[in-house]
């Protein structure tokens, strides 16, 4: 069972701390056997915000785990406390996947641990980041940064979705989702999307694109082009794409990519279908271009990550 260290110490946030926890609490597919096994380290009786938290164990127990998360931070221009720093650096010395959620990042990079790699952290507060440690490469505009075996994500919403990544990466897009679903929130949002957007999700049900997307997600392998969502959507093509804008932070085409290589990875987790029958199904065409998008995106070329998502699923 992979344990998720979660550190609680005085001055984070409550709610990139409880999230996590209501995160990595359980599975909701009961797919993923076994589960993290998820241990809140702290130094002891801890205020978080107005509440009071009790933790597990203590910040010792961060050297010992397999994923290690850092909440945000209230005060960035707070000291940290150096049994804290001193638990990350064990932590990341061991081995742990190290995972900052928004202000976080001020904590590993504190402790060396985003040197020399891209991190990014809340909009308001990248400048800071980025001035007081020169040598991380801070991102202001995406939403999380995964670098391997440290991540980053910027603020509130885009902790889940760094959260959420996280279980895509380990039990694969069916848990992902489900686990998504219980929280009720979008089953992924691409880490190369812009922190700052409008509206992250249509806030109404008779949003001009509120039906727009389960409709053109039951057609994804079909050659969609944007006039035929602007023709759905009953509007012109610039104002379609002014609305995904505001609503995705990115483009019609850019959004349908994204949606047509998860259909492709949850396709290449849950069945023996060929790549070329894959590449049709999610809409993408030939396997040739389906590895080239694939790829691009993954990092890795489907039959790859097919092998890995099945050899992970056994071990």
């Amino acid at each position: 069972m992979a344990t998720v260290a979660l550190a609680a110490t005085a001055g984070m946030l409550h709610f990139e701390l409880a999230m996590a926890c209501e995160v990595f609490v359980r599975d909701p597919s009961g797919l993923a056997d076994p589960w993290y096994d998820l241990v809140v380290c702290g130094p002891g009786p801890v205020g978080i915000g107005r509440f009071r938290m009790e933790p597990d164990a203590g910040l010792d127990r961060l050297a010992h785990a397999d994923t290690v998360i850092i909440p945000a931070v209230e005060d960035i221009d707070a000291d940290l406390p150096p049994d804290l720093l001193d638990a990350v650096c064990a932590a990341h010395g061991a081995g742990a996947r190290m995972v900052s959620l928004c202000t976080g990042a001020f904590v590993l990079a504190a402790a060396g641990v985003l040197d020399g790699l891209r991190a990014t952290t809340h909009w308001a507060h990248t400048e800071a980041l980025a001035a007081r440690y020169p040598r991380v490469q801070v991102d202001p505009d995406v939403l999380y940064v995964d670098n391997g075996n440290v991540l980053a994500s910027a603020g509130k919403a885009a902790a889940i979705d760094l959260c959420l990544h996280l279980i895509r990466r380990d039990h694969g897009s069916t848990v992902a989702n489900a686990v998504a679903r219980r929280l009720v929130v979008p089953p992924h949002r691409a880490g190369g999307q812009a922190q700052f957007v409008t509206t992250p999700v249509p806030a109404r049900d008779d949003h001009p694109l509120g039906n727009l997307f389960p409709w053109a997600m039951e057609r994804l392998d079909r050659p969609l082009t944007v006039e035929d969502l602007a023709r759905q959507a009953n509007m012109s093509s610039r104002n379609l794409a002014r609305h995904f804008r505001s609503v995705t932070g990115t483009t019609p085409l850019q959004w349908l990519s994204t949606q047509r290589i998860r259909r492709a990875q949850e396709l290449l987790e849950n069945t023996d279908d060929s790549i070329d029958a894959i590449a049709e199904a999610a809409g993408i065409g030939t396997a040739t271009t389906l590895r080239r998008h694939f790829h691009r995106t993954v990092g890795v070329p489907p039959d790859a990550y097919r092998r890995t998502f099945r050899s992970a699923s056994e071990s």
